[in-house]
């Protein structure tokens, strides 16, 4: 059973509210939800709904673009090799791959000036590695472009310059006071860059980069939009908010996937038997677990070869691979969180915490993350999962909203060995003698700082709406709101005082609640979830209050529209 959720009706602009209605003669909750959303008037209104390539910014307004592009012309020029190095996750390999790609069509003229390398998880950790400069060396490079990582790498930064080796980093993470000495950075969020959008994924300002230097080269549009694709699988999957240039970005990369794909989209999309047009939530939720399991479950080096494959037959053959590596990570995820699970039961009944830290010697590294993600929905609390590693306790943190579970580490950093990360997720190391008194700490630490309304669970939901507002010319326009993301999440509803049509609701595979819920003589069906244990706020007449979103269901080929119900409540509980 999940834990009870709050609902928030969010606030919104008034004045903002009528201008769109003025404007556009929208529905009113179609102009909330756009207010909502930062948009004021017909001309942001247009911006939103029909974003434009041309809306891109000149790559060169970033700061140390110039200086990256003319290094790299002079590697050309000189046919120097060349390091490509990116973080193990989504975001990363897809930079990689994006680079690497681009670079070898128009960079290399002789064999082995190109390579590229992804850390290790297990061995070497996030980041610049010290393994990865040593590799740089080994095979002649004189200079490394890191993505999606190094905007922390002073010493890799000093090594590799003792290595006689360039470095040109290309992050989107937030910057600490000192930078690296490298010889170019390219991050919209370090200090003095006048670039507009800050928001870029990794992949983004890997995408910025070759965009410049197909500039530079005089090289067709083509040449760097053919990997727009890469660049919205690393927006959807980094969670990063998809508004202003990442909204262009996803959009577009949306429609090359659907309409155009590469060899490895397409047999990704295969493996995963999906047959219809891909959404945003099908790159988070279908896309992205696969592209991350070989980094968790074995070599992410395999992502970077799949998205670089040029035979449809062979790219199919690595789409297996990676299917069968989020088969096995499925299973660790399911094994670990049942044994988590049944530790956080008994810790339950023994003592009230604000925090869970659990530790198992055993548990797989790869899906610690992933398994505190899950435990939060049951027990929604500030959550760390470790296991052992090389003689170490490592693992990773998970927060709820309002808590910033890296500001909580970093005050018990005495114990640790090695920590990162941000707001809501993070990264520990520590020595077995310190477990006890870690856990103790963060968890006064957690009792003594966390908003109390950040121990429950909150549903932000964007406007209230009739069922008789539920008409396809309403969910045409919702349509015209994707690519949902952060920032532009799909829509919130709720409706209230309404009831079960005809005793239809009823429990299906014993855990799901399948709801016809009626007004007047409106009705809809909905799903809810995980939702049996609620079944008797429907049943027997019972009037009842729904939260969902609206979404198309297909069925012996008709389409209708349905309720994703997200969470049911009797009537009266909630007041807007």
């Amino acid at each position: 059973m999940s834990p009870e959720k709050r609902w928030k009706l969010k606030e919104a602009d008034a004045a903002a509210m009528q201008q769109i209605q003025n404007d556009l003669k929208l529905h009113p909750a179609l102009c909330r939800i756009l207010a909502i959303r930062g948009i004021r008037d017909y001309a942001s209104a247009k911006a939103f709904f029909r974003p434009e390539l041309s809306d891109l910014h000149d790559p060169f307004l970033m700061l140390g673009m110039q200086e990256s592009v003319a290094r790299i012309d002079r590697a050309k020029t000189a046919q120097e090799k060349i390091m490509v190095y990116g973080d193990y996750d989504v975001d990363g390999t897809t930079a990689v791959a994006l680079v690497f790609s681009f670079l070898k069509k128009y960079y290399c003229t002789a064999p082995g000036q190109l390579s590229f390398y992804i850390p290790n998880r297990y061995r070497e950790g996030y980041g610049i590695s010290y393994a990865g400069i040593d590799q740089a060396a080994a095979e002649g490079s004189s200079l490394i472009i890191s993505l999606d990582c190094g905007i922390k790498a002073v010493d890799k930064a000093a090594y590799a310059k003792s290595k006689n080796i360039d470095l040109i980093i290309c992050d989107h993470h937030l910057p600490d006071e000192i930078l690296p000495d490298a010889c170019a950075i390219l991050n919209p969020k370090q200090p003095g860059c006048p670039y507009p959008y800050k928001e870029l994924s990794g992949c983004g300002i890997g995408f910025k980069l070759i965009t410049a230097l197909a500039q530079l080269w005089s090289l067709p549009e083509e040449s760097y939009m053919q990997f727009l694709d890469l660049v919205a699988t690393s927006i959807a999957a980094d969670i990063v908010p998809v508004t202003g240039e990442n909204r262009v970005l996803a959009y577009y990369g949306l429609q090359r996937i659907n309409k155009n794909p590469s060899h490895a989209m397409a047999a990704l999309k295969s493996v995963a038997v999906i047959k219809r047009d891909l959404s945003i939530s099908d790159l988070v939720f279908v896309m992205a677990p696969r592209i991350n399991a070989a980094g968790r479950m074995d070599d992410a080096g395999k992502v970077v070869r799949f998205f670089t494959e040029e035979d449809e037959a062979q790219a199919h053959i690595l789409a297996e691979t990676l299917h069968s590596h989020n088969y096995d990570r499925k299973e660790a995820d399911k094994q670990i969180t049942g044994e988590a699970l049944a530790m956080l039961d008994r810790q339950s009944k023994a003592e009230c915490r604000f925090s869970s830290v659990l530790y198992q010697p055993h548990w797989h590294k790869g899906v610690l993350g992933i398994v505190a993600s899950r435990l939060i929905e049951h027990y929604y609390r500030p959550t760390i999962v470790l296991t052992g590693s090389d003689g170490k306790i490592t693992g990773s943190a998970r927060s709820v909203q309002g808590f910033n579970i890296y500001e909580a580490i970093h005050a018990c950093r005495e114990h640790l060995d090695h920590y990162g990360g941000h707001y809501f997720a993070a990264g520990l190391t520590m020595d077995e003698t310190q477990l006890h008194a870690f856990r103790e700490q963060f968890e006064s630490i957690v009792r003594d700082t966390i908003p109390q309304e950040s121990l429950y669970p909150e549903t932000a939901i964007d406007a209230e709406i009739s069922l008789a507002d539920i008409k396809p010319a309403f969910y045409k326009i919702l349509k015209q709101l994707e690519p949902f993301g952060p920032q532009n999440l799909r829509p919130v509803f709720v409706s209230r005082n309404l009831q079960d049509t005809k005793g239809y609701s009823r429990i299906v595979k014993e855990q799901h609640l399948k709801i016809v819920a009626g007004a007047g003589r409106q009705f809809i069906s909905g799903i809810a979830f995980n939702m049996a244990d609620k079944y008797g706020f429907v049943k027997n007449g019972a009037r009842f209050d729904l939260v969902y979103t609206i979404e198309e269901n297909e069925w012996n080929g008709k389409t209708s529209l349905q309720l994703q119900v997200i969470d049911i409540k009797p009537s009266g509980e909630f007041v807007p």
